[in-house]
């Protein structure tokens, strides 16, 4: 059912935030792999209550209106989706960019055929790992390596730009140097090196995931020396993990100033790990328009700009540069997301935060709790 939104809920009685510039679109939670280092919520948005095409395409419509210039598509397995090129087309139509975020393992190259004559303009694919007993290993999928080599080379046969995003813990740390060469082989024109971020189902396994603090400054200079020898022939982002930070990093750039995300549901969030902080209200495309959500919801404005801060936060000459940090990390840590950030070494509990990731790097091998989704037989 096509639902249509309603107009602005109230009038806007504070300063207009920036546009947006970028949206995560989770187009479904219904992924092939099993990875325990999920980003997606606890609870998974089922097939049943994924929103349908029409709905889709007035969100992108929106988003392009109200400022949008670059949609990531994603999942989940955002390819699980049949009406995916459609989407893909809309955004071209509306003045989208649009960066599709793949696992691979599914993707047929008549598949990746049709996605690029629909305009997609970037295709982002993960690893696991380097080598296919790892990337198996950690994804719970036999034969996945493979398969996703062969998609990045389908990628690159159709002309299309290609992304290697590789999320960084304790079984492949040491394959950093690994990814970069296989970022360069398969043609990829950027990697991203990012280390395990642990919320929701990547918190239930810190303790199997998390690595040393040696390995992660090992990684760090590995990095920049890589960065230094391929300026010009192959970007590297990396993300630490902020459990071994000095700073929290600014998350999303700051709470509600220039990104959203809207979930399988249409939930509207102001990050991807938002729903992990209770008593927030996140509204919904199904009953307001995108612009009226990024004005006007609770959700958006509980942590935006400065005034929200404690004193240790808002004293401080980094607060327009940090944002605060993580609420979701200050959520998970200190049980109150409107606390100062344990990754910033000001924060009381950042011995505390150090304490815990220094006692699940020494805990040796431990079992991963897998994510687990049937996917259904049918699809959208």
């Amino acid at each position: 059912m096509n639902v249509v939104a309603q107009p602005l809920a109230q009038p806007i009685a504070r300063p207009a935030p920036p546009a947006p510039y970028g949206m995560l679109a989770e187009l479904t939670h219904r992924c092939p792999l099993q990875c325990p280092y999920c980003s997606n919520p606890v609870d998974l948005d089922r097939r049943t209550v994924e929103l349908d095409t029409q709905t889709w395409l007035r969100v992108f419509s929106e988003a392009a209106k109200l400022g949008v210039l670059q949609v990531h598509l994603s999942g989940g397995e955002p390819t699980a989706r049949r009406d995916l090129e459609q989407m893909i087309r809309h955004c071209v139509e509306v003045g989208l960019y649009t960066n599709l975020i793949t696992a691979g393992v599914g993707v047929t190259p008549e598949r990746l055929a049709a996605i690029s004559d629909a305009g997609i303009d970037h295709v982002q694919l993960s690893f696991q790992g380097a080598t296919a007993e790892v990337t198996d290993k950690v994804s719970n999928f036999r034969g996945a390596h493979e398969r996703k080599l062969a998609v990045a080379r389908e990628v690159r046969r159709l002309g299309l730009p290609l992304t290697i995003n590789s999320v960084v813990h304790r079984a492949n740390i040491h394959q950093i140097p690994d990814f970069i060469e296989l970022a360069l082989e398969l043609g990829a024109g950027r990697i991203e090196i990012a280390h395990s971020q642990y919320y929701g189902w990547a918190l239930r396994n810190r303790g199997a995931l998390m690595p040393t603090r040696d390995q992660v400054f090992w990684a760090l200079d590995v990095v920049e020396e890589a960065r230094a020898r391929l300026k010009g022939q192959l970007t590297i982002d990396a993300v630490v993990p902020d459990y071994y930070a000095k700073y929290p990093k600014p998350c999303m750039n700051g709470w509600g100033r220039q990104s959203l995300n809207v979930t399988p549901a249409g939930k509207v969030l102001p990050c991807h790990a938002a729903e992990t902080i209770p008593g927030l209200d996140f509204w919904n495309v199904r009953e307001h328009a995108l612009e009226d959500i990024w004005l006007n919801a609770p959700s958006f404005n509980a942590f935006r700009g400065t005034d929200w801060m404690p004193d240790l936060c808002k004293s401080c000459e980094r607060k327009e540069k940090d944002w605060g940090g993580c609420r979701c990390q200050a959520m998970a840590i200190a049980g109150d997301a409107a606390a100062t950030d344990p990754a910033c070494h000001k924060s009381p509990l950042h011995a505390h935060l150090l304490a815990l990731a220094e006692a699940d790097a020494a805990g040796g091998e431990v079992a991963y709790d897998y994510r687990r989704y049937v996917v259904p037989d049918r699809a959208n």
